[in-house]
This record gives structure tokens, sequence and C-alpha cells, in this order.
């Protein structure tokens, strides 16, 4: 673990249940308010979560998740140029996420105290780490990192800027009034839709293209945008306030949820005992467990990558035939084997259905209904695993949740942020009367982890009991969750104003997610740079994009076992579909 400076133990000790530890004095970062501390808020924000998790955790594992220590260098501000407790709401989770997988440790390994420890820092960079992950020395905006990468965006939805920004911010008719357009991967539909054509060559300069897009939505209502996304099936919403999404149907379905749900789908199968097997020296908490991942762009694959942290084997599985953001394979395909599989054919389903009979999880992050129609939702694999007597759990991720009327409605991390109230309550937070979408892929990390919690669960419960298990989160679900934990005081606002860079405060509601990450990346380079230190960073070669790889160490240790990938990452459709044979890159066991 890192050097720590300040350490928070124990659910039965201190102020709300923790006090502080000073090992040193290096970790101060300038002055703060008296009443602000990281590790008393992180705290605070576990019992919140504890609460709003309901009975979605066991009872015997919730002693073991209250004696998770969090360990911090911050004395000062929060991370993030942000009014949300993000570092502080994803180390809860993590918390939890320890606290579940030591509890399947002391089931595999025997039962034991074992202190695990939560990094405040190694969060906060989880949460942006496909930003700090790097290939041959090249993050994801270097111009030249393209031709190191497998060209997955098939449709050019990412590499041509107009089309890019068919999925952005607007300002609609009325005044005062936003709509995120989204052209998903595809952008051709999103952008007829407005009245554009699908392709520009003549534009591309960043700011005539929101002009020109803009000027086009600045024709229809939000009332009218929505009849038309609905027409054309596509993932655009009405950006909402809080209070307003609150008073929703939806809204007030979602709301009533716990941020994740584990339910059981059939109780005959016998309990499954964990592997004790381990290719490396201290033992994995899932070594032997193997997963399917169904998934693609950031929050479904950060389940998958969740559980190959812990030493499950993880395939991800994507169809050659659709679209995936090249760069984000680089983070999120760590630890995995990742094989391109069409599964409306007969060959491709053949494959799957073999390689799903000595499956023990499966990770869908499509439309509720999408794996359905493919003969491949929950109950459905259920079925085509019964006749092993061998249990299954089913973890899936979506945008609006599993439950109330938009449950069907496509989505990605910004429309969450949009509909949730996120992005307005960030655009106040910046001085202006507009929304702006946060800073970093935030609400899809903080999604994965819940995703990862609600596997973690389901095992634990089928070795437990027995059965199979239906696992279910959303990107509506976390930002629901965020903002019940509440936002920071107007002064430490105000502080982090003062504090971070003013070309931060420029942004716009028309600013993309690219030029928002950006900036917020050069500002917390400035005022955190202990965030960017290399004892955060692990680098492996990767065979498979035949270059170097550098990327975020794992956030939890949990003592007497070994946590971290066994394998550097991949592109898509990188191996072939087998359980067999997998390597181990040594590189990747240093810790």
């Amino acid at each position: 673990m890192v050097n720590e400076t300040m350490v928070a133990r124990g659910a039965n000790s201190g102020v709300n249940g923790s006090h502080q530890v000073l090992n040193g004095a290096n970790g101060t970062n300038g002055t703060h308010p008296p009443d602000y501390s990281m590790l008393r808020e992180t705290r605070k924000t576990l019992d919140t979560l504890l609460r709003l998790a309901k009975d979605q955790i066991p009872d015997e594992c919730l002693p073991i998740i209250n004696n998770v220590e969090f360990t911090t260098a911050n004395t000062g501000s929060p991370y993030f140029p942000s009014p949300f407790k993000q570092t502080e709401a994803t180390s809860a989770l993590k918390a939890v996420e320890a606290g579940v997988a030591a509890s399947i440790a002391n089931i595999a390994y025997g039962e034991r105290k074992r202190r695990m420890v939560v990094d405040l820092e190694r969060a906060s960079a989880f949460l942006f780490s496909t930003y700090l992950a790097t290939v041959n020395g090249m993050n994801k905006s270097h111009p030249k990192v393209k031709a190191l990468l497998k060209d997955t965006d098939l449709l050019h939805a990412q590499s041509i800027l107009y089309r890019r920004l068919s999925a952005n911010l607007y300002e609609t008719k009325n005044p005062g009034e936003y709509f995120h357009l989204h052209g998903s991967l595809e952008a051709t539909t999103a952008l007829n839709m407005v009245g554009l054509e699908g392709f520009r060559p003549d534009m591309t300069d960043y700011h005539e293209c929101i002009k020109l897009i803009e000027d086009h939505v600045k024709r229809y209502t939000a009332e009218e945008l929505e009849e038309l996304n609905a027409k054309a099936k596509q993932a655009g919403v009405t950006c909402m306030k809080w209070e307003n999404f609150k008073a929703t149907n939806h809204g007030q379905e979602l709301i009533r949820e716990p941020p994740w749900r584990v339910e059981t789908l059939e109780t005959s199968s016998p309990p499954v005992p964990f592997p004790t097997s381990s290719e490396v020296q201290k033992p994995q908490i899932l070594s032997g467990i193997r997963v399917l991942e169904l998934c693609r762009i950031i929050a479904g694959p950060a389940i998958g990558r969740g559980l190959a942290e812990y030493g499950a084997d993880v395939i991800k599985v994507t169809s050659p035939n659709l679209s995936d953001v090249p760069f984000f394979q680089v983070d999120g395909n760590l630890g995995k084997h990742t094989v391109d599989l069409d599964l409306r054919s007969s060959c491709g389903r053949k494959i799957f259905e073999d390689l799903l009979q000595s499956a023990d999880v499966i990770i869908d992050g499509y439309r509720p209904g999408s794996l359905e129609r493919l003969g491949y939702g929950p109950r459905q694999i259920v079925e085509l695993t019964r006749h092993r007597r061998k249990g299954i759990v089913y973890i899936a991720e979506d945008c609006f949740g599993h439950v109330g009327e938009w449950a069907s409605r496509p989505g990605w991390q910004q429309i969450a942020d949009c509909v949730t109230g996120v992005a307005w309550y960030q655009g106040l937070s910046m001085g202006l009367n507009e929304p702006v979408v946060p800073p970093f892929p935030m609400s899809d990390y903080g999604t994965g982890c819940m995703g990862t919690i609600a596997a973690l669960v389901g095992l634990y419960k089928r070795a437990r009991l027995g059965g199979s298990y239906f696992g279910t989160t959303s990107l509506c679900q976390y930002d629901i969750y965020l903002l019940q934990v509440g936002l920071h005081t107007p002064e430490i606002i105000a502080q982090l104003r003062e504090a971070h860079d003013p070309e931060f405060y420029e942004l716009r509601h028309h600013d993309s997610v690219d030029e928002v990450g950006k900036r917020a990346l050069n500002t917390m380079r400035r005022v955190h740079p202990e965030l960017f230190e290399d004892r955060h960073m692990q680098e492996c070669y990767s065979q498979g994009f035949k270059a170097s790889i550098k990327v975020v160490k794992p956030v939890v240790h949990i003592e007497g076992t070994w946590h971290g990938f066994l394998r550097s990452s991949r592109p898509n459709g990188f191996d072939m579909a087998s359980w067999e044979g997998w390597e181990v890159d040594e590189g990747m066991l240093k810790e």
C-alpha cells in the first residue's frame, strides 16, 4: 500500500464511527475549512450507503465492512472541481466491495481477521482512470495514440469531430431549457433528427460545429425533441434539475430502489464452493471464477475489470459488428481475455453457449430486453445451465435502471448525469445558471463498482445458500446515491473555485465531455499533484497492443490475499474463445 499519512479505522471509534491517526507530515495541500475532513466525510458516506443498501448486503458481512480502514494523504480540499462527494462516495462503495470480498475469502481460505484498506487517492484516480492510462506513454488525447489502437470506431462517431459532437448538451428553442442530444456510436440518426447531414467534411472547427448543431437544436423545444428522440429511438434526454427528476414517476420509483439489487432466480442448485487454487504466491479471492462479460464502453466493463482484480477469469465478448470506443479498451480490458462473437450467427451462439457451460457470472451491459431477444436473458441463462446443477450469477447494468417507465430507454453516462440533475448542480457550482456535464466518466466507474458489489454478493450467496442470482444497477442509481450523499457546503465549493484554474470555470453547457475532461485534468494536476504520482500507477508490456501500458493500481488491499490483475490489457477480439491456457504477465504481479 501507499505511505499512509492519515488513517480512519473501524466503526466503533471516534466521531461518526471513525478517528484520524497522523503518521507523518507530508499530506498538506493548503488551507481548508475546519469542518471538512475527507476521512470523516467518507465514513459518514459509508454509513449513508449502508442505510440506502438496505437488505442488499448479507447481515454477516456488515461487521466486516465496518472494519475497513480508509487512508489518505489529503488534509486539504476535495480533489475534483465539482460539488459532489465523488471521492467519498466511491471510497464507501470500495469499502463495501472489500468487506464482501473479505467475507468470500473467509469462506474460501478460512475465517480470520483481515486488515482491509481503501486508498482514497486511488479511489479518486479510479474515477478517471481512462484519462490516466497510457499506451507507449501516450494518453487518450494524444494525436498519435490511434496508431496503436484497434479501430473499433466503425461508424466514425468518435474520430470525426462534427459527428462526435452529436453527443453533446445544447440549449433548446426555450431559453434556459437544455437537451442532451446523443448520437451514441452511430451519430447520423441523431444529426438527421435535428435536420443536419450525417457527414460534413467542411465542419472541422470545434466552435463552429457546436454553433451549427446548437442552432438546429434551438429550432425545437425539449418536448418536441423528446418526441423526435423517441421516434428515432435515440439516447437523448431533457436536462433536468434534481427537483424535477424527483417529481417524475420514473424518478420516484427509482429513488425507492437501493443502489443495487440482488434477487434470487432459482433455489434448486446446491451451494458452490469457491475454488482455492492460485497462480500467484498469495491467494486471489476469485481465483477460478469464470465470467462472461457482454458489454461496451465503461460501466459494464468496469464490473468485469473489478472481478478480474480479485482474480476471476473474465472473457469480454463483443460483436465485430458493433462500434466501441478504441481507447476505453486500454483501461476497461485489464486482466481479461477478449473475444469477438456474433451472437446472431449459429457459429457465434454455439461458441458462446460452450463457454457458458462453465461460467459462474454473466455481465449484461445492454438495455433491458436486448439480450433476452437473443435468448440470453437471466432466466434463459438459468435454463441453459440448469442441467449442470451449478447456479449462476447474472449482473445487468444500464442507464435508467431496471424498473420504472423509462427502464427501456437507451442511455450513457452523460444522459444519466443530465436527467438526474447532476449536470445542473455542476453548472450552478461553477457560478453559471446553466448545466455543465461533470468532468470524467465518474458515474460510469461508480456504477461499475456497484455492479462488482452485486456480483460479489451473488457469488457469496451462491456459496452459502446455493441457487442463482440476478443483480441489477444503473448509472441513474449511482447518481441518485451521489445526490443522496449530499453536496459539498457552499464554503467548500467557493474554496474549490478559488483553488482551481479560471479556465475550468469558463466552460459552458455546450462544451464537450472531452473539453471538460481536458480542463479538469489540467487544473487537478496543478492543485492535487499527489493524484498523479507514479506510486499509483503500474506499467507492463501488452502483447495485444504491442506496447507498454500504464494503468491505475487497485484501490483495495485485503490482508492475506493478492489483489491485482494477472495480465495486461488488450484490444477487443484479441483472444481465442477458450477458458484454457491463459497467460500470466509477470510485470503485473509487482505490488
